[in-house]
């Protein structure tokens, strides 16, 4: 029953990304406003989608932890859940992505349309955070919020790796503060796994760190201690591992 459920779910959204990229590629000439609101639809009805086909609650901690004004969001990355959820909760956002995504067929002509990404070649170690910078700061300066996924990929649950510089380094050249955001999706939508299982998915939205008071690298050490501690606390996956790895 939860394969036939994920297997309608996963059906459900590809289908419905499909149309909606269809749309978005026919109406190329619309403002980007009115493809933002196609955007956010989208994902208010994925959202809705999980929970009504799999039983995926989700519920939203620390909502008036969000400023008002532009911020650097830095999420825990584990499943594709987060990446369209969030898009719910938070103001315009631009995201931080590797460019390859925008090459691949429909689905990179769509992202680029609908979401106007920070597309960076990660590669390039030193010059990808320096186009982070430039292109960030030039959206923060318009009111867009940017996005970042600090790992670069996604995690499995009660696993972490470095922090990327990049959104710390932002946010201090800014003046932003970095909005952290935690989550345990990973424990009922595994990483690269098909199944989706019911419960109830928490995110947990962080108090906003000043980028200002200190280096981008302790910032980091900042931020990335409080998603971690966070996972541990609300992640049944993580405090397993967390088990399992004492002596």
């Amino acid at each position: 029953m939860l394969f036939l459920r994920s297997l309608i779910f996963t059906t459900f959204l590809f289908v419905t990304a499909m149309l909606g990229g269809i749309v978005a590629l026919v109406t190329f000439w619309a403002p980007f406003r009115w493809h933002w609101a196609l955007t956010t639809g989208w994902c208010r009805l994925s959202v809705w989608a999980g929970e009504f086909f799999c039983g995926m609650k989700v519920v939203v901690e620390g909502r008036e932890n969000i400023p008002t004004e532009p911020s650097v969001i830095m999420i825990k990355h584990t499943t594709a859940l987060e990446t369209y959820w969030h898009v719910t909760v938070f103001p315009r956002t631009a995201w931080v992505i590797k460019r390859e995504l925008l090459w691949l067929p429909f689905f990179g002509w769509t992202l680029a349309l609908l979401l106007d990404p920070i597309a960076i070649n990660r590669s390039s170690g030193k010059t990808a955070v320096k186009q982070v910078i430039e292109k960030g700061k030039a959206r923060l300066a318009s009111g867009v919020w940017v996005t970042v996924f600090p790992e670069g990929t996604r995690m499995p649950p009660g696993e972490t790796r470095k922090y990327g510089i990049s959104g710390a380094a932002l946010a201090a050249e800014a003046g932003a503060r970095i909005v952290p955001v935690a989550h345990n999706a990973g424990d009922l939508w595994r990483r690269r796994g098909f199944t989706k299982r019911p419960g109830t998915v928490r995110f947990v939205v962080g108090p906003p760190v000043d980028a200002s008071t200190q280096s981008p690298k302790e910032t980091n050490r900042i931020v990335q201690n409080w998603i971690e501690t966070t996972m541990g606390e609300i992640s049944q996956v993580y405090r397993d591992k967390t088990d399992g790895a004492g002596p």
